[in-house]
Parts: C-alpha cells; sequence; structure tokens
C-alpha cells in the first residue's frame, strides 16, 4: 500500500487539481447542515465536522433513478435504457463509518449470482477519498460496535488522517492509487505511521457507547413472537427519517409511469417503516402495525443480513439516534434485548 504525507495547506490545492479533471463531491456547509454537495475548483468545503446530515450511499444507489424507457406501439412495446450513465467521480471526506456501509451495500448489489447493474457501474466509477474520525461524536456515535473504526479502510479507496501538521494519504485500491499523482511525491515514514496508531487508539477510545450488537443473534434467531417486539415501536410515527437517512437500508420500489404512449420505469426508495411497505393487492399487510415494521427492521440489520453476509447491516453511523423525532434509540433497543 502507497503512502504519502501532505501538508495541511497543501490540501486545498490537491482537491482544486482533482476538481479540475474530474466530478467531486465534498462535505459543504449548507445553513444548519453538513451535506455532500458537488464543488468546484475553488470550493470552499470543510474538513472539520462530525458527519454529513445525508449518507453518501445516494450516491451509488440514488433516492430516485430512471431504469429505463419504453414506448407502446401497435406492433408492441419498444424498450430504450436510456439510464444515466455514470461519470468518474471523487467522493472526498468521507466518514470511514459511510465508507464501509460501500463495503456492505456491496455484498447484496454486486453478489455472485444476483448483480445490479446500476449499482455496479457508478461504485466502480467512483473513488472514495475517507477522512478518518480524530474525535468522534460521543454522544452519538458507535462504529466499534458493528465492526468499524474511526480508521476503518473498509469500502474506501484513499483514507486521509490528519496528523496535526499533515495528512498522512494511504492509497487502499487501485482506483486510489490512480490519484497519487495528485498528492505529490513525499513518502509518509515510520514516524507517521506511528502517529497515526496512536490517534487511532485516542480516537477509538472517545467512543463511550458500547452495544452487544454480536450478541444478540441468538436471541433473535429464537425469539420472533417475543412479547418484546410490543413494547418498541409506541412512539414511532412510521416517518421513514432512520432508514432514509441510514447509510446501508436499501430497500426499494419500481413503478412505471405512463404519458400517451410512452413510459419509464423508475426505482425508488422504500422503507420497511411504511405501512404500505409490504401491502399486498388483496388488501393484507403481514406488518399490519409498527410492532411488525420495527421488529423486521431490527431483524434485517442485525439477524437477517448476518445470516446472509456475515455482516452487521448498521455502521454505527448515529444518524437514526440524532434525528428521530421522536428520540427512539437504536442502541437501547439492543441493550434491551441482550438482556431478555
Amino acid at each position: 500500500m502507497e503512502k504519502r504525507l501532505i501538508k495541511k495547506d497543501a490540501l486545498s490545492g490537491v482537491i482544486d487539481k482533482i476538481a479540475s479533471d474530474m466530478v467531486v463531491f465534498a462535505p459543504v456547509q449548507d445553513e444548519d447542515n453538513v451535506l455532500f454537495k458537488q464543488i468546484q475548483k475553488g470550493s470552499p468545503y470543510l474538513t472539520t465536522f462530525a458527519n454529513t446530515k445525508n449518507a453518501p450511499k445516494n450516491f451509488m444507489f440514488p433516492r430516485t433513478e430512471l431504469l429505463l424507457k419504453y414506448t407502446r406501439t401497435p406492433k408492441g412495446v419498444q424498450f430504450a435504457s436510456d439510464a444515466t450513465e455514470a461519470q468518474s467521480t471523487v467522493l472526498f471526506g468521507v466518514r470511514p463509518c459511510d465508507a464501509r456501509s460501500f463495503a456492505l451495500l456491496d455484498m447484496l448489489f454486486d453478489q455472485d449470482k444476483w448483480k445490479d447493474p446500476y449499482y455496479i457501474d457508478k461504485r466502480a466509477k467512483t473513488t472514495v477519498i475517507a477522512l478518518a474520525c480524530n474525535h468522534p461524536a460521543s454522544a452519538s456515535c458507535f462504529c466499534t460496535s458493528v465492526g468499524g473504526s474511526p480508521t476503518s479502510t473498509d469500502g474506501a479507496d484513499i483514507l486521509l488522517t490528519d496528523l496535526g501538521d499533515t495528512y498522512l494519504a494511504e492509497f487502499i485500491t487501485e482506483k486510489g492509487a490512480k490519484l497519487i499523482g495528485y498528492f505529490g511525491d513525499a513518502k509518509a515514514d515510520k514516524k507517521a505511521e506511528e502517529a497515526k496508531e496512536k490517534m487511532a487508539r485516542q480516537a477509538a477510545s472517545e467512543i463511550k457507547v458500547k452495544i452487544p450488537a454480536h450478541e444478540i443473534k441468538p436471541w433473535l434467531d429464537a425469539n420472533f413472537e417475543h412479547p418484546f417486539w410490543a413494547t418498541i415501536h409506541q412512539k414511532c410515527l412510521a416517518c421513514g427519517t432512520c432508514t432514509y437517512l441510514c447509510p446501508t437500508c436499501h430497500c426499494f420500489d419500481i413503478s412505471d409511469e405512463m404519458k400517451g404512449a410512452d413510459g419509464k420505469r423508475i426505482r425508488n426508495w422504500d422503507s420497511c417503516m411504511f405501512p404500505l411497505f409490504t401491502k399486498e393487492t388483496s388488501g393484507h399487510n403481514p406488518r399490519p402495525s409498527q410492532k411488525e415494521r420495527w421488529r423486521q427492521r431490527v431483524m434485517h440489520k442485525f439477524r437477517y443480513y448476518v445470516d446472509n453476509f456475515g455482516a452487521i447491516a448498521c455502521v454505527g453511523c448515529g444518524r437514526c439516534v440524532m434525528y428521530c423525532p421522536v428520540n427512539i434509540d437504536i442502541r437501547k433497543i439492543v441493550e434491551d434485548i441482550s438482556k431478555q
């Protein structure tokens, strides 16, 4: 793995050069929020922030995505695959938890047998430059409980670590290595690597919340009908905030929209929190209340994804904790399950 040192005041020049050649998205202050937005050469961006409000999953798996167009003719239906072709893109400033979400989504959308060409195309053309967390948000972050860390390289192509006056740049993948030329030729020494390790230990120690996420699966396996499920959903508004802000939630609906003889097929995000999510044409709904929907959400993240892919479908970013309008906390639910 190639490693470079770059002075802090030189980073803006590096990003400007990349932005001159490629599409770049970075964390930007937008009123009270930090959001990923496209930047141009000279545009301001943030390197000191807890995390963005919008997870960068949207760049690989858009909220609304055109899959194809079609036209009805007297001879039948003519199809045209007019899905927008992905551009070469750089996502700069992705926190390690969000970068790790790409590795988890890869397991679903890029399996040996089942492959999503739309996701795979965007993933292949996107270079992820992650920014290590020197000071995680102690009130909401819990990445170390679900297999991550403030300096995780999972899902990233390049990892930048703030060492004070310099950044340590680690080029993890072939995609990342293609950008080495932008970062200069000052190779990292042993002192820089030791400084990174010290920072990593300190950052991990600042995450105070620890939950037994890996320990609850045996209980989930055996307690689908347990009375516990009736205790966690009462406050839920079914607004979908937790799933729409989640970096790993990936449920979607496909619909056809027609105007005259022309139509288009669109994929839209969906949410297990919504009453219509599993409603059948007959009118029957196997998940008629938020009890069943919340059970599904917990089961999906901590049981089903583990069964299918050997990983918990949560990166511990804390967005669902911070932005739930009625303060439902997935960490407390996991804790309560562990006490059953």
